[in-house]
């Protein structure tokens, strides 16, 4: 073995059981199908750092990683490598200065759909050519532009439980594509704001019978006191057109994958034969169908 060859070499060990840990989505294969998601990990895999990008997968789809918080300009977490103690990682990103901001928002809301497309869950395909244009980038660009600490004794940065974090935040930017504007040091609700999407808001409230307040419209008392007193007849349409929903838990998987999943079952894989259930059961209870099958 030459002089060097121990420092390019750093052996193997085999990781204590962790409890509780935050599992990939993914079994096999890439971390996020999102173009988005995709460009996240490639600046990891360009590192040189060989064997650790395995190991780092596999601890990430292991459920290694305890805690992960995202925050802007940085990245906190614990991983369980093989010592007692959880091992502490950090990764460091600059935010963009607020002037950057504004130019790239200014870009932004001049293209329609935009806030459409990142309310529904996408990044817009074009998105880093405003960002290129305020000479800044969403994504790091080149090593140096992240920073990564780990308390493990590997001389190797990143090391694997850094790239295992690496890893459970690019599915997390597939889900919530919000959170890399978060780390680049714009939430969620700023973000929104730039786009107009508060009155946009504000405009398809109005469109649709609301009044100022957000509420709905106010209808005009009748001056007929029997009416009043009286009632009326329900409208027969007023439940409008009843059946199974075409899709199967619609509303979660509007929102998407559950944050920083711990079971061992996919969240949306799991409730998707449940809501498919329910759907069944609330329409025969509606249709009468329900009781009749147990007279039967």
């Amino acid at each position: 073995m030459g002089r060097w060859d121990y420092y390019r070499y750093f052996p193997p060990s085999t990781p204590k059981a962790a409890k509780g840990g935050i599992k990939a989505q993914s079994k096999r294969g890439a971390f996020g199908s999102s173009w988005w998601a995709k460009r996240w990990i490639a600046v990891l895999e360009s590192f040189p750092i060989g064997a650790r990008l395995d190991r780092g997968r596999s601890y990430a789809r292991r459920g290694q990683v305890l805690d992960l918080t995202i925050d802007q300009g940085a990245v906190s977490a614990k991983v369980q490598g093989s010592r007692r103690t959880p091992y502490q990682v950090k990764i460091g990103i600059q935010p963009l200065p607020r002037a950057t901001w504004r130019q790239v928002m200014k870009t932004l809301s001049a293209q329609f759909g935009y806030a459409a497309q990142l309310l529904a869950g996408e990044m817009p395909q074009d998105i880093e050519a405003a960002f290129e244009g305020a000479g800044a980038s969403l994504f790091p660009a080149r090593q140096q532009d992240l920073k990564t600490q780990c308390s493990c004794p590997d001389w190797s940065n990143p090391c694997k439980h850094v790239a295992a974090v690496f890893y459970l935040l690019g599915e997390e930017f597939h889900r919530d594509p919000f959170l890399i504007f978060k780390l680049r040091g714009l939430d969620r609700a700023e973000l929104m704001e730039f786009l107009g999407g508060a009155q946009a808001g504000r405009q398809v409230g109005q469109a649709v019978g609301h009044d100022k307040t957000g509420g709905p419209a106010p209808e005009p008392l009748t001056a007929a006191a029997s009416a009043f007193w009286e009632g009326a007849d329900l409208p027969l349409d007023l439940l409008g057109e009843v059946r199974v929903p075409p899709v199967a838990a619609a509303l979660p998987k509007r929102l998407g994958s559950f944050p920083l999943w711990r079971g061992s079952t996919f969240f949306l894989e799991a409730l998707d034969p449940v809501y498919t259930k329910a759907a069944e059961t609330g329409l025969d209870v509606f249709l009468g169908e329900l009781s009749a099958k147990k007279d039967d």
